[in-house]
């Protein structure tokens, strides 16, 4: 994803740019993807506008709860998802096709354990969840901004692991995937220095990948091509 940027308010009214770590592409939809989004928003859409949700009330039980951040195409959300169907995620993208392939895999696979919101991640974190009730938010291969004038585009910024940290429970798991060094050191940087945090990886950097995330198209084709990829673990402490 690439950024745009919106207009905020600052205290005395004034108008403020805010970065942004994406852009609203409009994309083109195939038909699959557009009966995603006609026939299964109704049944696994949010909106923002609605304001905090009580998520055990819209997924009728009390489960681990999951956060994606930028389900692309959503291969990853459905393969989790239907793994462990004791389980809800929560998936949040911007880009149209992906949720409408989302929602077109969902209702294909007959899940009942996702939901989908199509807007800012972080406003939805913010405005949305409550805090201390996520088991675990995910950020895999987000848009890397590897130019150093682009760095301060990037999502992982020490605001973002505060946010991220008042919605996790007390041990829960910020789950993080690059296939940038660069991003991967970046990442590793901001959380070290985040407080209320703990670094699962028994030597302080990364951990081996996980099991439970699965292993992507273009990560194949990376690890074909010598690329490397990196996982970061840190769990909420306090």
């Amino acid at each position: 994803m690439t950024d745009t940027q919106q207009p905020e308010l600052t205290e005395d009214g004034r108008q403020r740019r805010t970065i942004k770590s994406f852009v609203m592409r409009a994309g083109r939809m195939t038909e699959g993807q557009q009966r995603g989004i006609d026939k299964g928003w109704p049944l696994f859409g949010l909106e923002l506008e609605d304001g905090l949700r009580d998520f055990d009330q819209v997924f009728g039980r009390s489960a681990p709860r999951t956060f994606e951040i930028g389900f692309g195409m959503g291969h990853s959300t459905l393969e989790m998802a239907a793994a462990a169907p004791e389980q809800d995620f929560i998936g949040v993208e911007v880009h149209k096709p992906g949720v409408g392939a989302l929602l077109s895999g969902a209702m294909a696979q007959n899940l009942s354990n996702i939901r989908v919101y199509s807007c800012d991640a972080l406003e939805v974190l913010r405005d949305c969840v409550a805090d201390a009730s996520l088991d675990r938010v995910l950020l895999f291969f987000p848009d890397p901004w590897h130019k150093s004038r682009h760095h301060k585009r990037r999502i992982v910024q020490p605001a973002f692991a505060e946010l991220v940290r008042s919605k996790l429970k007390v041990g829960g798991v910020l789950h993080m995937a690059t296939d940038w060094e660069n991003y991967a050191e970046h990442m590793l940087e901001v959380m070290n220095a985040a407080p209320g945090y703990r670094n699962l990886a028994a030597d302080g950097t990364y951990v081996p990948r996980p099991e439970e995330r699965p292993v992507t198209k273009f990560e194949r084709r990376g690890e074909r091509l010598g690329h490397g990829v990196w996982d970061l673990k840190f769990q909420r402490q306090e």
